[in-house]
């Protein structure tokens, strides 16, 4: 990319993925390309991706955001985890933490030894072995304290919670100061080459818009990669059954857990997320089981303070776009496909969709080798995601409602029936490839939703179970130590990174 005349680059939409999108090629590439993002206010975003995973600070890092100003800017909150309640029984709750379960002990992962431990009698619940799924429960946080080497406290991984449109609006403003020029406008014609490429957008003052590379950030619409371009739809409807949302956010409560709520309902699940200055709150559901205005009334009777918007409704297609990059025209957010927001991958598609782009950025010969491999990795991923997402609803021993009874009863892909199988044998899990949870995440969530492996691997047997018992007792009084000089979060965020009142 040496020549004269600048690469040009359009991000038609605005939101997190277009600025998230404008942030990455701006902080990567900006010397060598022309950067036009064109948004409309007459089209709203949709905000409901407001939990993220650990991956997020990776991000953040590589655009240089300062965390501390972020969190202030965003009004956001930090995240140790999800907990998940009434998933596998009603009355029942268990957390996926993020980061490692204790430590390793040779070569085999805690679990293992809790695994026979468990038999014998003597084990506490697996979350009790992992300071991310300890100190949620008390409501505490600090960030990891590497000079602590071989504590728990090293060890401590986190996300955040926070407001989407705020985060836009901080990408925006970073964005804008390395050059990206922003147009407000409706796009109002899309022209294309011969060959099907996209050769320019039109705008409502009549204005032409060409680029080399476009880049579709217009949500569930696809203007580009579909409404032009027709690349077609994976509907993944028979695996996963919810197909609606309403989002609102209410006044907060004061109390800023560090987790994610998900709360599994009659015929969807509840989110709740603690931010600074509000929650955000929204209910997940199958239209086939239970209708519109129920789903309202049920979420705003959840509500721990009063309502701050007019709900927000939400239709949608879970799945993914045949291809998510298609002759010059790159789908980011949801106009390339979208995963129900149960493990708060929202913003991290975003990003490695991104990442991937930058990773495989083209000339302008857009060499078909590297639109093929961008394709693949992102299929790849989204299909991970999904099997990861699925394994929640078919693992439950729920039986009170329609709804639970035909998910639990439907039949899964062979990916995640082959992790299942490995699993129930001898608890082992293998990360597969670049895949986005980690061994430990599908251990948390097996376990917490009753699958529990038919043996644990034969090499614990090496050890005898007074050894095992004393492995896992000092794991556990170690981290609740730990917990207990660990101020709450809604201290540490007082002392560090409070934002100001809205």
């Amino acid at each position: 990319m040496q020549s004269e005349e600048k690469f040009k680059v359009v991000i038609v939409g605005g939101g997190s993925a277009g600025w998230m999108s404008a942030a990455m090629l701006s902080r990567f590439l900006s010397d060598n390309l022309e950067i036009t993002l064109v948004e409309s206010k007459e089209i709203p975003t949709i905000g409901v991706g407001e939990a993220t995973i650990p991956a997020i600070k990776t991000f953040n890092q590589i655009v240089k955001l300062d965390e501390d100003e972020f969190i202030r800017e965003t009004q956001a909150t930090f995240k140790l985890g999800i907990k998940f309640q009434d998933w596998k029984q009603i009355g029942q709750s268990y957390i996926h933490g993020f980061g490692v379960i204790g430590r390793d002990w040779e070569h085999l992962r805690l679990h293992q030894y809790w695994l026979r431990a468990r038999e014998q009698g003597y084990a506490a619940p697996l979350g009790a072995y992992s300071i991310n799924t300890v100190a949620p429960d008390f409501n505490k946080f600090m960030r990891a304290d590497v000079s602590m080497k071989e504590s728990p406290l090293s060890e401590i991984a986190y996300a955040f919670h926070f407001d989407a449109g705020l985060y836009a609006k901080y990408l925006r403003k970073l964005s804008e100061k390395r050059g990206i020029k922003r147009i407000e406008a409706n796009v109002t014609k899309v022209n294309q080459h011969e060959n099907g490429f996209i050769k320019s957008i039109e705008i409502d003052n009549e204005k032409e818009i060409a680029g080399d590379l476009f880049i579709d950030c217009t949500g569930f619409k696809g203007l580009l990669i579909e409404e032009t371009l027709k690349t077609g739809y994976e509907n993944w409807g028979k695996w996963l059954k919810v197909d609606r949302a309403i989002a609102v956010p209410c006044e907060s409560s004061g109390e800023f857990p560090p987790y994610t709520l998900s709360k599994a309902l009659q015929s969807g699940w509840q989110w709740k997320i603690p931010l600074q200055h509000r929650t955000g709150n929204g209910h997940v559901y199958s239209s086939k089981y239970i209708d519109d205005d129920k789903a309202e009334q049920i979420l705003l009777s959840s509500l721990e303070g009063k309502a701050r918007n007019t709900p927000l409704k939400l239709r949608f297609t879970l799945g993914k776009r045949n291809k998510l990059w298609n002759k010059n025209c790159v789908a980011i957010g949801l106009s390339g496909g979208f995963l129900e927001p149960l493990e708060s991958t929202g913003l991290h598609m975003i990003q490695s969709s991104i990442t991937r782009l930058v990773r495989l950025f083209p000339d302008k010969d857009f060499c078909q080798a590297n639109i093929d491999e961008y394709n693949r990795q992102g299929a790849f991923e989204f299909e991970r995601i999904r099997d990861f997402i699925i394994l929640h609803y078919m693992a439950t021993e729920r039986d009170d409602s329609e709804f639970w009874r035909d998910v639990r009863n439907t039949p899964i892909p062979d990916t995640l029936q082959h992790k299942i199988d490995l699993f129930r044998a001898n608890g082992r899990i293998f990360r597969d490839n670049e895949e986005l949870f980690n061994p430990e995440s599908w251990i948390q969530v097996m376990i917490g939703q009753g699958i529990i492996p038919n043996n644990y691997d034969p090499m614990v047997n090496m050890k005898s179970d007074n050894e095992i018992r004393d492995f896992l007792d000092n794991t556990q009084k170690v981290i609740e130590k730990c917990v207990n000089v660990m101020p709450t979060q809604k201290d540490f965020i007082e002392k560090f990174c409070k934002a100001p009142a809205i």
